[in-house]
């Protein structure tokens, strides 16, 4: 287990699922950590628990982002935040498709470009952007937020060339399904719901749905200094998703 003892991460969606699993595997491995989240009472429950501090912020938001971010002592960003919502495209509207859009990748740009600046001048910085299988595969169901997350692989991998100059690397991790509340919400549809959690554990090799603590390790990887070697890489965390069918 590398040490990331001294470093300061800020996870977005810190909150619940993934993103709290990710707070706990940081700081476990030493990181200082900030857990932002939209909501207030998941991210001071996650930061009291793990030692850090707990930041409400709706990354939706540029202003609000810079506001909150921008000069502060940072040397990991863990872009995590996200939702979907699934319709078939035809019955997407313009403002539900700008939301996807505004939380899943335009969250992604400000939290990088309020973090960057300080990055650059330090010479030091990983960039960990959780995207989704969805973004390179694509998604029934889900057209707009597949094509959100593959915009965060092609601007993971364009940051990660702007910056390497200032030894900062940019990754991006592609979890596929994975048991968190949002399949919750999916399960209380009933026999719908469950139908489509079972697709998702078919279009895996693995055949079963992954875990939050099965997706940390690999952004406690990219984080560590045992990946200093590694940038503009996308890395499937699915059960084997990437290559199904």
């Amino acid at each position: 287990m590398a040490s990331l003892r001294g470093r300061t991460a800020i996870v977005t969606g810190g909150g619940r699922g993934i993103g709290a699993a990710i707070c706990r595997r940081l700081a476990r491995d030493g990181a200082q950590v900030i857990v932002v989240d939209r909501d207030l009472e998941p991210a001071v429950s996650i930061a009291g628990e793990v030692g850090g501090e707990a930041l409400q912020l709706d990354v939706s938001e540029p202003a609000a982002v810079a506001a909150s971010l921008s000069g502060r002592d940072v040397d990991i960003l863990v872009n995590n935040a996200g939702y979907d919502s699934f319709a078939w495209f035809t019955d997407v509207t313009p403002a539900q498709w700008r939301q996807l859009l505004a939380v899943n990748l335009e969250g992604v740009f400000a939290c990088t470009q309020a973090v960057l600046p300080h990055m650059q001048s330090q010479r030091f910085g990983r960039i960990i952007n959780v995207s989704s299988e969805a973004g390179r595969i694509g998604s029934s169901g889900n057209a707009v937020y597949a094509a959100a997350k593959g915009g965060v692989i092609a601007f993971t991998k364009s940051i990660a060339r702007e910056n390497a100059r200032f030894a900062i690397t940019a990754n991006v991790v592609l979890p596929g399904p994975v048991d968190t509340p949002l399949l919750d919400e999916i399960r209380a549809t009933g026999e719908p719901g469950e139908r489509m959690i079972a697709a998702m554990r078919a279009g895996t090799q693995l055949g079963r749905l992954g875990t939050p603590d099965e997706i940390a390790p690999a952004i406690a990887f990219l984080a560590s200094d045992d990946a200093a070697y590694v940038t503009a890489e996308a890395w499937g965390v699915s059960g084997g998703m990437g290559i199904s069918g």
